[in-house]
């Protein structure tokens, strides 16, 4: 059997995670069988939308040998303990009332198979906690600026989930430094055309500076030109802006005013009249961008909400359009498409990355060393589109359940906008709280669980009272709350501030 060969087009993360993570699985370092090439072709460039991960990132970073210390150096990285949404459920009101909850990384607890979900559903609304701080620790934890873990903890582990901020552009860095470790040939030159063979696959690309390239499998990470799998293969597009209604984003970096000032272990995401801005913190600066809707908000009014949020002028912001969507089918004959060229949505929940691990984890498993090389396009086709299905249901869920009342949230909570599985399941968590046979594993990014935190963030009633009898564990339940409480306390003291544990493993 002949070498297979495999050609990376397009560099940043998606490029380069997708380079070294299948040198590193496949093992090219040690075996003549296959060889990986990527091509970084200067027209393509780095989008970079967004600096957050999910958690899943850390075991991506220990698989590839990167060091967890030398990736927060060289990232300018922070630890990202979850997402704080401001303003979401209703706008502040005129007495300065102002709403927010946060999603967590951490699971809700729970002891011996009891779930305290149902618990603190049957408190009293008017007086119990908030659901994230109710059921873990983690809530308190972040939210009074902590880290997750304390120094010489351990690579990659700590007493509570996390994931990290970065900066895009030094992440393909070491990405690449250590694509290049683990065998990958890395080529540079100007992509100036891709030929197809009589049957319609990619035959070869060519370059300006070396020439006609070929490959058996050609992996398209290209980023929103989609050069090989949107524009050579013609693979349709599904627009997705009938649900997820925000198609432009404003992205700005701010130095923080003060060397010592605290950083938030958390995104914040503050909603607006028309979208929403994040506000990520890094070592040494804040990422601060506005998402919104241009069939709501102008860019002159986007720019102001930019303005306002960040309190003055004094910066530049990069304007990102895009069509929030995704390919039905991302591998085509010898091409499959990894990151902004398979497809994109607004960094909400920080998939993006997320969506590059796992097609590139299923590439790696699903890879056939002989035999036709598109054998896994169907499997793999059906897995991504219905993760990409999941994910923007999930995210649909943050909106659709908001009580602003300007148009662009009166049209997210039109019935019409609402994907019909998402209405289904919204049916039945009116009397059961979200549960693991809701979803199939496969498919999800999102456990149950992160829908608990988002519906009851978001005031979502589930009544269980006429099921009050089945819940019986009462003063057990109200035990278990009190611990967690305890717990919060005690970890709040003893983990150190965001900002001293960064400056330490900087230092």
């Amino acid at each position: 059997m002949g070498k297979r060969r495999i050609l990376i087009v397009g560099g940043g993360t998606a490029g380069w995670l997708t380079a070294a993570y299948l040198a590193r699985y496949l093992d090219i370092a040690d075996q003549a069988q296959i060889e990986i090439s990527l091509l970084e072709s200067p027209e393509l460039g780095i989008i970079g939308v967004g600096e957050g991960t999910f958690p899943t990132i850390r075991s991506t970073l220990k698989f590839l040998g990167i060091d967890e210390t030398q990736f927060i150096r060289a990232t300018s990285a922070t630890f990202k303990q979850g997402i704080r949404f401001n303003d979401w459920l209703h706008a502040p009101l005129p007495d300065g009332t102002r709403h927010h909850y946060l999603h967590p990384f951490e699971a809700p607890f729970y002891t011996e198979g009891t779930s305290l979900v149902p618990y603190w559903l049957l408190q009293d609304e008017a007086v119990r906690p908030p659901f994230a701080e109710a059921v873990t620790i983690q809530n308190r934890v972040a939210e009074s600026r902590r880290a997750p873990k304390k120094q010489g903890e351990g690579e990659f582990s700590g007493p509570l989930n996390y994931a990290y901020h970065f900066d895009a552009a030094k992440l393909a860095r070491i990405l690449k430094e250590r694509a290049v470790a683990l065998g990958v040939r890395h080529l540079a030159g100007l992509l100036t055309h891709v030929a197809l063979d009589a049957d319609g696959a990619i035959a070869r690309v060519e370059t300006r500076e070396l020439g006609a390239l070929e490959a058996d499998l050609y992996i398209d990470c290209s980023g929103f030109r989609a050069e090989l799998i949107g524009k050579a293969l013609g693979a349709p597009f599904k627009s997705v802006r009938d649900v997820l209604f925000a198609d432009r984003a404003l992205a700005a970096k701010i130095p923080y005013g003060d060397p010592d000032a605290p950083i938030e272990s958390f995104t914040i995401a503050a909603a607006h009249e028309a979208g929403w801005t994040w506000d990520i913190g890094l070592e040494g600066a804040r990422g601060i961008g506005t998402v919104y809707s241009s069939a709501h908000m102008t860019d002159d009014e986007a720019a102001q909400v930019l303005r306002t949020y960040i309190g003055h002028d004094d910066f530049s912001a990069r304007l990102l359009p895009f069509e929030p969507g995704y390919r039905e089918t991302q591998w085509v004959k010898n091409c499959v498409a990894v990151g902004l060229s398979g497809g994109f949505v607004e960094p909400l929940e920080s998939t993006g990355v997320l969506l590059i691990e796992a097609a590139v984890g299923m590439i790696a498993e699903l890879f056939p060393h002989g035999g036709p090389v598109d054998a896994p396009a169907k499997r793999f086709n059906q897995l991504i589109v219905g993760r990409y299905e999941r994910i923007i249901d999930f995210l649909k869920l943050h909106y659709c359940l908001s009580r602003r009342d300007e148009p662009f949230w009166r049209d997210n909570a039109d019935p019409a906008s609402i994907p019909d599985t998402l209405q289904e399941l919204l049916r039945q968590w009116r009397h059961r709280p979200p549960g693991r046979f809701d979803f199939l594993l496969d498919l999800e990014s999102f456990a149950f669980f992160n829908y608990q935190y988002i519906l009851y963030g978001m005031d979502f009633r589930t009544d269980l009272s006429g099921g009050r009898g089945d819940f019986p564990n009462v003063a057990a339940a109200e035990k278990l709350f009190a611990r967690i409480r305890g717990f919060s306390e005690r970890a709040t003291e003893d983990l150190p501030t965001h900002r001293a544990l960064i400056r330490a493993i900087n230092a």
